[in-house]
């Protein structure tokens, strides 16, 4: 068994976050068996509550680079930040989702969970269905890494759902929550620390 589970160790530890990649792309062929991967993940009450939007052309991507880009600066300035840090910002924002040869948009729905009368145990539902869409990006992010490929997973539809969502059309159910940059690495990537165990674990 100990054999067994060292690959999945090893792919645990050698995964990057990947910013950079090279003018190479994807196959239709690897794509699927990423998207395949995801959807093998687990979900709150076998709902599988995740949508996945594959973004390969680069006028396509550059508008959704714009609208959350806009939707980044208007936030930033609401927060009286500094003119040429927002410049910074955005067009930080900008080169990262125009660079990537593809990307990834996950979102979720709420249309197979379950209803609730309380706020309490609806907001509930909620979050497991987001666990859920992040568990598939996690299990897809992995396959990635299997494949010989880099991704980073960016978190700015949060903040631009709306946003991204009338950027791509999607439909109204649909709820933007990570962006999934995926590509042939330019770089390796930067090891990034980790809390020891012991740090982040109580035994009882």
């Amino acid at each position: 068994m100990r054999d067994r589970a060292a690959p999945l160790y090893a792919l645990l530890k050698d995964r990057r976050s990947i910013r950079r990649f090279r003018d190479q792309p994807v196959s239709d062929s690897v794509l699927r068996r990423l998207l395949q991967a995801a959807t093998l993940a687990p979900s709150a009450h076998n709902r599988q509550p995740w949508r996945f939007v594959v973004v390969r052309d680069s006028a396509a991507r550059a508008s959704l680079a714009e609208a959350m880009g806009s939707r980044l600066r208007h936030d930033l300035e609401s927060d009286g930040v500094d003119a040429d840090h927002i410049d910074r910002e955005v067009m930080r924002s900008l080169e990262r989702i125009r660079g990537a040869p593809l990307t990834l948009v996950a979102c979720l729905t709420m249309e197979a969970m379950d209803r609730y009368t309380d706020a309490r145990r609806q907001e509930a539902e909620r979050l497991m269905a987001v666990q859920s869409v992040a568990m598939a990006a996690m299990a897809l992010l992995l396959a990635a890494h299997a494949e010989g490929l880099g991704a980073c997973w960016l978190c700015a539809p949060l903040f631009a759902s709306e946003a991204a969502r009338e950027s791509l059309s999607l439909p109204v159910s649909w709820e933007p929550q990570g962006l999934i940059l995926l590509g042939f690495p330019a770089d390796r990537g930067r090891r990034r620390g980790r809390h020891p165990v012991e740090e982040v674990t109580l035994w009882r």
